[in-house]
């Protein structure tokens, strides 16, 4: 599955994520469903989503792009892994660089940052969510790799060439 390809085949079909984030999981290249959660500061809902995700699926996190904490960490991405997740992209920070490596699964990030997170519960999970110049919506599909990032309302034929 390679970006460049599905944006050359299915130009008008495709949302370009800003080029912002960095790749921090094993997995460089993915793609699935979407399911959703926002949150500031506070990871509860991160894991719980984690927790239940369905196999092949990417979990993207709206964490406001704060600076404050990391949202996720080598113990979330191995849930994230056992439970089959495809992949988590997270407007925020992320901690365990080399563990996150060994993980198998992807993780995008904006960078890392070594402090943890607050465990209140606080947030909303498979909302609308708005950053990256994409809205990002429960259900439509993402197709990350080495090019970027790429949102469609319906899954796309990853074989195009």
């Amino acid at each position: 599955m390679k970006t460049a390809d599905l944006c050359d085949e299915y130009p008008d079909k495709v949302k370009i994520v800003d080029p912002v984030f960095s790749s921090f999981g094993k997995r460089k290249s993915f793609y699935g469903p979407i399911t959703t959660v926002k949150v500031k500061d506070d990871n509860v809902l991160v894991r719980k989503e984690l927790e239940e995700i369905s196999p092949g699926t990417v979990l993207v996190v709206d964490g406001d792009a704060s600076k404050n904490c990391a949202l996720l960490g080598g113990n979330l991405a191995e849930i994230a892994a056992a439970n089959g997740a495809a992949g988590i992209i997270i407007n925020g920070y992320v901690r365990d660089v080399l563990e996150l490596c060994e993980s198998d699964v992807g993780v995008i990030a904006l960078g890392s940052i070594p402090l943890k997170s607050k465990k209140e519960g606080k947030g909303n999970v498979n909302i609308p969510l708005e950053f990256g110049n994409t809205t990002w919506v429960p259900n439509d599909y993402v197709y990350v790799d080495e090019d970027g990032i790429i949102v469609s309302s319906e899954s796309l034929d990853i074989s195009a060439e």
